[in-house]
Protein backbone atom coordinates (compact mmCIF):
# COMPACT_ATOMS: atom_id res chain seq x y z
CA UNK A 1 0.00 0.00 0.00
CA UNK A 2 1.71 3.44 -0.81
CA UNK A 3 1.73 6.13 1.69
CA UNK A 4 0.61 9.80 0.61
CA UNK A 5 3.02 11.99 -0.20
CA UNK A 6 4.08 13.89 3.26
CA UNK A 7 3.36 17.79 1.84
CA UNK A 8 0.01 16.24 0.82
CA UNK A 9 -0.76 14.92 4.44
CA UNK A 10 0.29 18.14 5.61
CA UNK A 11 -2.06 19.81 3.22
CA UNK A 12 -4.77 17.36 4.41
CA UNK A 13 -4.18 18.06 8.07
CA UNK A 14 -3.81 21.84 8.01
CA UNK A 15 -7.51 21.74 6.00
CA UNK A 16 -8.77 19.75 8.73
CA UNK A 17 -7.38 21.90 11.90
CA UNK A 18 -8.95 25.24 9.65
CA UNK A 19 -12.49 23.37 9.48
CA UNK A 20 -12.29 22.74 13.02
CA UNK A 21 -11.05 26.32 13.81
CA UNK A 22 -13.85 27.95 11.63
CA UNK A 23 -16.50 25.77 13.01
CA UNK A 24 -16.10 25.51 16.91
CA UNK A 25 -16.62 28.44 19.18
CA UNK A 26 -17.26 29.18 22.65
CA UNK A 27 -19.91 30.63 24.76
CA UNK A 28 -18.75 32.52 27.80
CA UNK A 29 -20.82 32.79 30.81
CA UNK A 30 -21.31 35.96 30.79
CA UNK A 31 -22.25 35.94 27.30
CA UNK A 32 -25.15 34.55 24.38
CA UNK A 33 -24.48 33.31 21.30
CA UNK A 34 -25.96 33.99 18.01
CA UNK A 35 -25.83 31.69 15.14
CA UNK A 36 -26.29 33.10 11.50
CA UNK A 37 -26.26 31.96 8.18
CA UNK A 38 -25.97 33.88 5.52
CA UNK A 39 -26.41 37.06 7.57
CA UNK A 40 -30.00 36.09 8.50
CA UNK A 41 -30.18 34.50 12.69
CA UNK A 42 -30.58 30.94 12.35
CA UNK A 43 -30.15 30.02 16.49
CA UNK A 44 -28.73 31.14 19.85
CA UNK A 45 -26.71 29.39 22.20
CA UNK A 46 -27.23 30.42 26.13
CA UNK A 47 -25.71 28.18 27.83
CA UNK A 48 -21.86 28.25 28.29
CA UNK A 49 -19.35 26.11 26.63
CA UNK A 50 -17.87 24.64 23.25
CA UNK A 51 -20.66 25.11 20.34
CA UNK A 52 -20.27 24.38 16.27
CA UNK A 53 -21.58 25.86 13.46
CA UNK A 54 -21.34 25.41 9.71
CA UNK A 55 -17.73 26.93 8.63
CA UNK A 56 -17.96 29.51 5.90
CA UNK A 57 -21.60 29.47 5.63
CA UNK A 58 -22.67 31.11 9.26
CA UNK A 59 -21.15 33.19 11.77
CA UNK A 60 -21.36 33.92 15.54
CA UNK A 61 -22.20 37.15 17.15
CA UNK A 62 -22.33 37.34 21.49
CA UNK A 63 -24.35 39.48 23.15
CA UNK A 64 -23.69 40.49 26.88
CA UNK A 65 -25.97 39.08 29.10
CA UNK A 66 -24.93 41.04 32.01
CA UNK A 67 -26.57 44.15 33.45
CA UNK A 68 -26.59 47.52 31.30
CA UNK A 69 -26.48 50.99 32.20
CA UNK A 70 -28.84 53.48 29.85
CA UNK A 71 -27.59 56.83 30.22
CA UNK A 72 -30.62 59.29 29.89
CA UNK A 73 -29.89 62.70 29.22
CA UNK A 74 -32.03 65.82 31.08
CA UNK A 75 -35.52 65.70 30.28
CA UNK A 76 -38.27 68.24 30.94
CA UNK A 77 -40.90 67.06 31.75
CA UNK A 78 -44.34 69.12 32.38
CA UNK A 79 -46.52 68.10 35.54
CA UNK A 80 -50.31 67.96 35.76
CA UNK A 81 -50.08 71.47 37.07
CA UNK A 82 -48.21 72.44 34.13
CA UNK A 83 -45.40 73.29 35.54
CA UNK A 84 -41.65 72.12 34.43
CA UNK A 85 -39.66 70.47 36.03
CA UNK A 86 -36.00 68.69 34.61
CA UNK A 87 -35.28 65.32 35.66
CA UNK A 88 -32.25 63.48 35.37
CA UNK A 89 -32.72 59.69 35.49
CA UNK A 90 -30.95 56.56 34.36
CA UNK A 91 -32.02 52.77 33.71
CA UNK A 92 -30.18 49.31 34.04
CA UNK A 93 -31.44 46.41 31.43
CA UNK A 94 -30.09 43.09 30.25
CA UNK A 95 -30.82 41.07 27.25
CA UNK A 96 -32.75 38.07 27.95
CA UNK A 97 -33.65 37.03 24.70
CA UNK A 98 -30.71 37.57 22.38
CA UNK A 99 -32.64 36.57 19.10
CA UNK A 100 -35.61 38.51 19.94
CA UNK A 101 -33.43 41.55 20.45
CA UNK A 102 -31.52 41.23 17.14
CA UNK A 103 -34.76 40.13 14.98
CA UNK A 104 -36.04 43.46 16.68
CA UNK A 105 -33.55 46.18 16.78
CA UNK A 106 -30.82 44.58 14.57
CA UNK A 107 -27.58 46.10 16.60
CA UNK A 108 -27.01 47.44 20.29
CA UNK A 109 -26.54 50.90 19.41
CA UNK A 110 -30.18 50.82 17.66
CA UNK A 111 -31.29 49.02 20.22
CA UNK A 112 -30.33 51.41 23.64
CA UNK A 113 -31.82 54.16 21.16
CA UNK A 114 -35.43 52.46 20.77
CA UNK A 115 -35.16 52.02 25.34
CA UNK A 116 -34.20 56.19 25.45
CA UNK A 117 -36.93 56.70 23.63
CA UNK A 118 -39.71 54.56 25.70
CA UNK A 119 -37.57 55.81 29.04
CA UNK A 120 -37.98 59.31 27.98
CA UNK A 121 -41.65 58.26 26.65
CA UNK A 122 -42.53 56.50 30.35
CA UNK A 123 -40.64 59.34 32.50
CA UNK A 124 -43.38 61.58 30.30
CA UNK A 125 -46.45 59.55 30.91
CA UNK A 126 -45.53 58.92 34.54
CA UNK A 127 -44.34 62.22 35.43
CA UNK A 128 -47.09 64.09 34.01
CA UNK A 129 -49.50 62.62 35.50
CA UNK A 130 -49.00 63.92 38.85
CA UNK A 131 -47.82 67.67 40.66
CA UNK A 132 -44.31 69.11 41.51
CA UNK A 133 -45.00 68.65 45.24
CA UNK A 134 -45.39 64.87 44.54
CA UNK A 135 -42.05 64.53 42.81
CA UNK A 136 -39.84 66.06 44.85
CA UNK A 137 -41.55 64.32 47.81
CA UNK A 138 -41.65 61.19 49.40
CA UNK A 139 -43.38 60.02 46.74
CA UNK A 140 -40.41 59.03 44.36
CA UNK A 141 -39.79 55.98 45.03
CA UNK A 142 -42.95 54.87 44.16
CA UNK A 143 -42.94 56.90 41.11
CA UNK A 144 -39.89 55.31 39.64
CA UNK A 145 -41.34 52.05 40.16
CA UNK A 146 -44.23 52.98 38.19
CA UNK A 147 -42.09 54.28 35.59
CA UNK A 148 -39.97 50.95 35.53
CA UNK A 149 -43.25 49.29 34.89
CA UNK A 150 -44.12 51.08 31.84
CA UNK A 151 -40.63 50.45 30.88
CA UNK A 152 -40.61 46.99 31.30
CA UNK A 153 -44.18 46.40 29.24
CA UNK A 154 -42.80 48.85 26.19
CA UNK A 155 -39.02 46.93 26.37
CA UNK A 156 -40.77 43.23 26.73
CA UNK A 157 -41.10 42.86 22.80
CA UNK A 158 -37.39 43.84 22.70
CA UNK A 159 -36.42 40.39 24.71
CA UNK A 160 -35.03 43.25 27.57
CA UNK A 161 -35.90 42.86 31.20
CA UNK A 162 -35.79 46.02 32.95
CA UNK A 163 -33.71 45.65 36.53
CA UNK A 164 -34.13 49.41 37.76
CA UNK A 165 -34.98 53.22 36.96
CA UNK A 166 -33.33 55.85 39.34
CA UNK A 167 -34.24 59.50 39.10
CA UNK A 168 -30.79 61.01 40.01
CA UNK A 169 -32.15 64.75 40.31
CA UNK A 170 -35.93 66.25 39.88
CA UNK A 171 -35.17 69.87 39.67
CA UNK A 172 -37.42 72.94 39.00
CA UNK A 173 -36.03 75.57 36.23
CA UNK A 174 -33.99 78.34 37.64
CA UNK A 175 -36.25 80.62 36.62
CA UNK A 176 -39.63 79.40 38.34
CA UNK A 177 -38.04 77.27 41.29
CA UNK A 178 -37.78 80.81 43.81
CA UNK A 179 -41.49 80.96 42.69
CA UNK A 180 -42.47 77.61 43.58
CA UNK A 181 -40.69 77.54 46.72
CA UNK A 182 -42.63 80.65 47.78
CA UNK A 183 -46.01 78.71 47.03
CA UNK A 184 -44.96 75.49 49.10
CA UNK A 185 -43.67 77.52 52.08
CA UNK A 186 -47.46 79.39 51.64
CA UNK A 187 -48.86 75.85 51.41
CA UNK A 188 -47.60 74.52 54.32
CA UNK A 189 -48.09 77.79 56.35
CA UNK A 190 -51.57 77.40 55.69
CA UNK A 191 -51.46 73.60 56.26
CA UNK A 192 -49.63 74.30 59.46
CA UNK A 193 -52.36 76.77 60.81
CA UNK A 194 -55.08 74.19 59.67
CA UNK A 195 -53.62 72.06 62.13
CA UNK A 196 -53.26 74.21 64.73
CA UNK A 197 -56.70 75.45 64.50
CA UNK A 198 -57.57 71.38 64.62
CA UNK A 199 -55.50 71.25 67.49
CA UNK A 200 -57.41 73.92 69.80
CA UNK A 201 -60.64 72.95 69.08
CA UNK A 202 -60.17 69.68 70.02
CA UNK A 203 -58.19 71.07 72.94
CA UNK A 204 -61.12 73.40 73.58
CA UNK A 205 -63.87 70.53 73.65
CA UNK A 206 -61.79 68.27 75.71
CA UNK A 207 -61.27 70.90 78.67
CA UNK A 208 -65.14 71.86 78.22
CA UNK A 209 -65.75 68.00 78.58
CA UNK A 210 -63.51 67.44 81.43
CA UNK A 211 -65.33 71.00 82.97
CA UNK A 212 -68.39 69.56 82.70
CA UNK A 213 -67.45 65.90 84.20
CA UNK A 214 -65.89 68.39 87.02
CA UNK A 215 -69.24 69.95 87.89
CA UNK A 216 -71.09 66.78 87.51
CA UNK A 217 -68.82 65.38 90.18
CA UNK A 218 -68.90 67.63 92.79
CA UNK A 219 -72.60 68.09 92.39
CA UNK A 220 -72.53 64.34 93.22
CA UNK A 221 -70.18 64.61 96.14
CA UNK A 222 -72.26 67.53 97.49
CA UNK A 223 -75.30 65.36 97.43
CA UNK A 224 -73.47 62.57 98.88
CA UNK A 225 -72.18 65.02 101.80
CA UNK A 226 -75.54 66.14 102.64
CA UNK A 227 -76.94 63.19 102.71
CA UNK A 228 -74.26 61.90 105.00
CA UNK A 229 -74.82 64.89 106.84
CA UNK A 230 -78.75 64.44 107.10
CA UNK A 231 -78.10 60.69 108.72
CA UNK A 232 -75.80 62.22 110.80
CA UNK A 233 -77.95 65.32 111.73
CA UNK A 234 -80.27 62.23 112.53
CA UNK A 235 -78.81 59.71 114.31
CA UNK A 236 -77.14 62.95 116.03
CA UNK A 237 -80.41 64.03 117.34
CA UNK A 238 -81.81 60.89 117.91
CA UNK A 239 -79.02 60.15 120.72
CA UNK A 240 -79.63 63.72 121.73
CA UNK A 241 -83.20 62.78 122.45
CA UNK A 242 -82.78 59.75 123.77
CA UNK A 243 -80.39 61.34 126.60
CA UNK A 244 -82.91 63.70 127.33
CA UNK A 245 -85.41 61.17 127.81
CA UNK A 246 -83.06 59.55 130.10
CA UNK A 247 -81.92 62.28 132.14
CA UNK A 248 -83.25 66.33 131.14
CA UNK A 249 -81.46 67.97 133.19
CA UNK A 250 -77.59 66.24 132.13
CA UNK A 251 -78.81 66.71 128.80
CA UNK A 252 -79.82 70.32 129.91
CA UNK A 253 -75.86 70.68 131.37
CA UNK A 254 -74.54 69.07 128.18
CA UNK A 255 -76.18 71.97 125.91
CA UNK A 256 -75.22 74.94 128.15
CA UNK A 257 -71.43 73.41 128.07
CA UNK A 258 -71.68 73.16 124.01
CA UNK A 259 -73.00 77.53 124.78
CA UNK A 260 -70.17 78.24 127.28
CA UNK A 261 -67.62 76.57 124.23
CA UNK A 262 -68.92 78.30 121.29
CA UNK A 263 -69.53 81.64 123.19
CA UNK A 264 -65.93 81.78 124.59
CA UNK A 265 -64.15 80.74 121.46
CA UNK A 266 -61.83 83.86 120.73
CA UNK A 267 -63.41 86.68 118.57
CA UNK A 268 -64.06 89.67 117.79
CA UNK A 269 -68.10 89.52 119.47
CA UNK A 270 -68.34 91.21 122.61
CA UNK A 271 -71.54 89.85 124.71
CA UNK A 272 -72.91 91.64 128.20
CA UNK A 273 -74.88 89.35 130.54
CA UNK A 274 -76.32 89.26 134.03
CA UNK A 275 -74.49 87.10 136.08
CA UNK A 276 -78.04 85.92 137.05
CA UNK A 277 -78.78 84.95 133.78
CA UNK A 278 -80.44 82.28 132.63
CA UNK A 279 -77.00 81.46 130.38
CA UNK A 280 -74.91 81.30 133.68
CA UNK A 281 -77.13 79.39 135.17
CA UNK A 282 -74.64 76.25 135.76
CA UNK A 283 -71.82 78.73 136.65
CA UNK A 284 -73.21 79.26 140.33
CA UNK A 285 -74.48 75.43 140.97
CA UNK A 286 -73.54 72.15 139.90
CA UNK A 287 -77.69 71.51 139.65
CA UNK A 288 -78.21 74.61 137.84
CA UNK A 289 -80.47 76.18 141.06
CA UNK A 290 -80.05 79.70 141.85
CA UNK A 291 -78.70 80.05 145.37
Amino acid sequence: MNRLPLPLVGFLVFIVLFVIVNSAFIVPETHSALVFRFGEPKSQYEEAGLKFKVPFAESVDFIDRRNRHLEQEQTEIIARNQERLIVDAFARYRIVDPLLFYQSVRTEERGEERLSSQLNDSLRAVLGSVTVDEIISERRSELMTRIQEQLSRSARPLGVDIVDVKIRRADLPQTNSEAVFQRMIAERNQLAQQYRSEGNERANQIRAQADRQAIEIKAQAEEEAQKIRGAADAERNAIFAAAYGKDPEFFAFYRSLIAYEEAMQKGDTTILLSPESEFFRYFNSLQGRRQ
